[in-house]
C-alpha cells in the first residue's frame, strides 16, 4: 500500500483563473503583493466571536478562567465551570439539555447567555476509494472552512483550518488569492474536531493543523484551542499526535520554544535555494532558509521532537536531481523526516511531475541520513485535500 499524504487544503483551494505559464505566476504574484510579509503578519484580520445573537457568548471561545467568570456572573458556584467543560469537550454535547448534572434553572440561564457550537455542517463528500471524508463547515457569520477526515488502519486523522483565507500568498497556494478574511476563534478551531467526531461517529486519534491559513499567524487562538484539545480535562489528545504546519514564521517558532510547546512541527520548505523559495513563498524574503532551518533545529532540540520537512514537488520548478542533492544537504544534521509531496494538479499554473521524475528525485535521496517518504494522497476522487467545494459554495 502506498503511504498517504496529509494534504494541505491551502495548497489546492480551487479558483477560476485563466491558465498561466510558469513565468507568469511570479509576475502576477509580485504585482498583487501589496504589503510586505511583516505588515501582513503584524496587522491581521481579527477573529470575530461567534455569536448567535446579541449578548450570547460562545463557550468554546473561552478558556477555563473565562467559563468560570461566566458561571460566577450567572450567580452559580465556580465548580460548575469544570462540569460545563466536561460536557463540552469530553462528552461533546450539542445542547444544554444534555448537561444533566446542572440544575435546570442554570441550564436555562446558559441557554439565554451562551451558545455551544460555533459552526455548523454545510456539506460533506466521501471518497469511494478509501473512505476519506471532507466536511464543509459554515461559520456563524456565513464564511466557510474545510476539514478533512482520513483513515489509515488504527489512525483517524483530522486536518483542520485556522483561518478563512491566508495572508502569505504562497505562489502554488490558491487560498492566498483569497487574502486573509479573518482568523478563526479558538472555538471554531475546536469545533472542527468536535463536529467531525459527532458527524462521523469516530474517535479522532491524530490532528494535523494543515488546512486553510497559516497556523502560526493565528498563534494565540490556535494555542488556546490546542491547550483544550490536549488537556486531560479537555479533549485529551496526546501532544505527540498533533502536527502544526508552518510556511516559516521564524518569530512564532521561537515563541513556541520560549513557551515550552511540545507539538510536532512541520516546515513547508518546497525549495532548496532562497531564490526559488522567495519566488514560491514570499515569507522567505523575511526569513530565509538558513534562519528557518536554524529555528527548526532549535525547536527539535528544545521539544525533543522530530521535525517534518514538507517538500511539494512542482514539475520543472524544484524537482531536479540537483534539488534533491541540495535538500539532502539541508536536512543533514537536523532531527527530522522528509515528506516528498507530489503536487496535485488542480490548477494549470503548476504541474505535477511525472511519476518517473518523482521517483528519480526520491532515488537521488537514497543516501539521505534522515527518513524520506513519498506521500501519495488519499481521497483524490473527491479532491479531499483541496478547497474546490468551498469555492463552489461561496459562488452560489
Amino acid at each position: 500500500m502506498r503511504p498517504f499524504l496529509y494534504r494541505n487544503a491551502c495548497t489546492e483551494l480551487a479558483t477560476a483563473r485563466a491558465p498561466l505559464r510558469h513565468g507568469d505566476v511570479f509576475r502576477l504574484s509580485e504585482k498583487n503583493q501589496l504589503r510586505t510579509v511583516d505588515e501582513k503578519i503584524k496587522n491581521p484580520a481579527p477573529a470575530r466571536a461567534a455569536v448567535e445573537e446579541a449578548g450570547k457568548v460562545a463557550l468554546k471561545d473561552l478558556d477555563v478562567q473565562g467559563i468560570t467568570a461566566l458561571v460566577v456572573s450567572l450567580a452559580e458556584k465556580p465548580f460548575r465551570a469544570r462540569q460545563i467543560a466536561e460536557w463540552l469537550f469530553q462528552h461533546n454535547v450539542s445542547s444544554f439539555e444534555q448537561m444533566t448534572n446542572l440544575p435546570k434553572a442554570f441550564r436555562d440561564k446558559l441557554r439565554q447567555h451562551a451558545l455551544i457550537d460555533t459552526l455548523s455542517p454545510a456539506y460533506e463528500q466521501r471518497s469511494q476509494t478509501d473512505g476519506t471524508r471532507k466536511f464543509l463547515f459554515r461559520l456563524r457569520d456565513g464564511l466557510k472552512i474545510e476539514s478533512v477526515l482520513m483513515f489509515d488502519e488504527e489512525r483517524v486523522t483530522l486536518c483542520i483550518s485556522t483561518q478563512v483565507g491566508c495572508a502569505l500568498d504562497c505562489r502554488f497556494c490558491a487560498t492566498g488569492l483569497m487574502g486573509l478574511q479573518r482568523h478563526l476563534t479558538p472555538g471554531e478551531i475546536i469545533d472542527q474536531v468536535l463536529l467531525s467526531e459527532r458527524i462521523a461517529g469516530v474517535r479522532i486519534t491524530n490532528l494535523v493543523v494543515m488546512g486553510m491559513g497559516e497556523p502560526l499567524h493565528n498563534y494565540d487562538n490556535l494555542m488556546q484551542a490546542l491547550s483544550v484539545l490536549t488537556s486531560p480535562q479537555g479533549f485529551a489528545l496526546s501532544k505527540k499526535r498533533v502536527v502544526v504546519s508552518t510556511s516559516g514564521l521564524v518569530a512564532k517558532i521561537e515563541r513556541l520554544i520560549a513557551e515550552g510547546r511540545k507539538y510536532r512541527l512541520a516546515i513547508s520548505l518546497n525549495a532548496t535555494t532562497d531564490a526559488m523559495r522567495s519566488k514560491l513563498m514570499p515569507v522567505n524574503q523575511r526569513w530565509p532558509i538558513s534562519e528557518l532551518l536554524a529555528a527548526a533545529r532549535n525547536y527539535a532540540d528544545a521539544s525533543k521532537t522530530r521535525i517534518t520537512i514538507e517538500y511539494v514537488l512542482l514539475d520543472g520548478m524544484n524537482d531536479t536531481p540537483e534539488d534533491a542533492r541540495r535538500l539532502m544537504k539541508l536536512v543533514t544534521g537536523l532531527r527530522c523526516k522528509v515528506n516528498l509531496i507530489p503536487y496535485n494538479t488542480t490548477y494549470r499554473e503548476f504541474a505535477r511531475p511525472a511519476e518517473e521524475r518523482i521517483l528519480r528525485f526520491y532515488r537521488e535521496m537514497k543516501n539521505c541520513p534522515v527518513p524520506v517518504t513519498i506521500r501519495w494522497s488519499k481521497g483524490r476522487d473527491i479532491d479531499a485535500a483541496c478547497g474546490q467545494l468551498i469555492t463552489k459554495e461561496q459562488g452560489t
